[in-house]
């Protein structure tokens, strides 16, 4: 049975280190971790963090940055999961704030990456968020990153080219399409099948893709700001070996348990490229408002009444 280990070692599956990151990272032996993924606190003050100034939350995370970027293997990725800081209603796009720690380290950006969901906070004074970002970084030149692990079914099977040497022959990469820079993945809300009491919980399968285009099997896998342990089974789940931090005794268990279910094959979470949820096709109850004598309304035009009546 794989289980986590409190400290690290090449001969483990997995390590969930209980403590300050910067306490496990000065530990971990130079170029060893192939992909660094994580979700830094976003400094808002919620339940697992003290919100402080906007400048000594970034001087803190730089280094969290400089001591991920010691570990890293000089082929090897880091992906930087944020959002926004807000402070009295005026945002700070965090990807935009952190770069400079990645890039006057020398580190190369390779994509950043739009996370899009459908639910979360609404705003009355400006547009609800529904995108988080994805900073892509590398190391060097030579890193690795294999597309076809992680293409995605493609729209026009029959499409051909209509020109050139190979008119008429079918245009489609036959094991699907890149997925582009835009992902649409459900964020993890109280309907959610991996949801936990961590409120602002990583999907399993928003890991995935960064774990399989990013790593082999065996690789090393690090999330300095573990949580409950999402990047950790996501690594696990796709044969490679995780490393994690996390300050919350609470959230560690519930990684532990986690970790322990997917070892065992009993892990509840989202499938990879599942179609996500149309409310349209759930029938009548969920589309219309429950007015008497209301006449029944297409899922766009109830939208646009409902704003309207706002």
């Amino acid at each position: 049975m794989t289980r986590a280990a409190p400290r690290f070692s090449e001969d483990e599956q997995v390590i969930l280190f209980e403590g300050d990151c910067l306490d496990l990272l000065s530990r971990l032996p130079d170029e060893t971790m192939q992909l660094v993924v994580t979700s830094p606190p976003y400094n808002l003050g919620k339940s697992y963090e003290r919100k402080s100034a906007l400048d000594s939350y970034l001087e803190w995370q730089d280094k969290v940055i400089e001591a991920c970027i010691r570990v890293l293997h000089p082929g090897g990725s880091i992906c930087w999961q944020v959002g926004n800081f807000v402070q009295a209603g005026a945002i700070v796009p965090l990807d935009i704030a952190l770069y400079p720690s990645f890039a006057r380290r020398g580190l190369k950006l390779r994509n950043r990456i739009v996370w899009h969901f459908e639910h979360g906070l609404h705003c009355s004074r400006r547009l609800s968020g529904r995108h988080e970002t994805i900073l892509w970084f590398t190391k060097t030149e030579s890193y690795f990153f294999d597309l076809d692990a992680i293409r995605v079914p493609q729209k026009y099977l029959g499409k051909k080219y209509f020109k050139g040497p190979k008119a008429g022959q079918y245009s489609c990469n036959p094991l699907g399409k890149n997925p582009g820079d835009v992902w649409a993945i459900p964020n993890v809300k109280n309907n959610h099948v991996e949801k936990t009491l961590h409120p602002c919980q990583f999907p399993v399968e928003l890991v995935e893709r960064l774990v399989l285009s990013m790593t082999r099997r065996g690789d090393w896998v690090l999330d300095p700001f573990a949580g409950v342990g999402s990047a950790l089974v996501a690594a696990l789940k796709n044969e490679r070996r995780a490393v994690g931090a996390e300050l919350s005794p609470e959230y560690c268990l519930i990684a532990k348990e986690r970790i322990s279910q997917c070892a065992s094959g009993f892990l509840k979470s989202r499938p990879m490229n599942q179609p996500i949820y149309d409310p349209g096709k759930a029938g009548r109850a969920l589309t219309t408002r429950p007015t008497p004598h209301m006449r029944q309304l297409s899922l766009p035009e109830a939208f646009i009444e409902q704003g309207a009546q706002k």
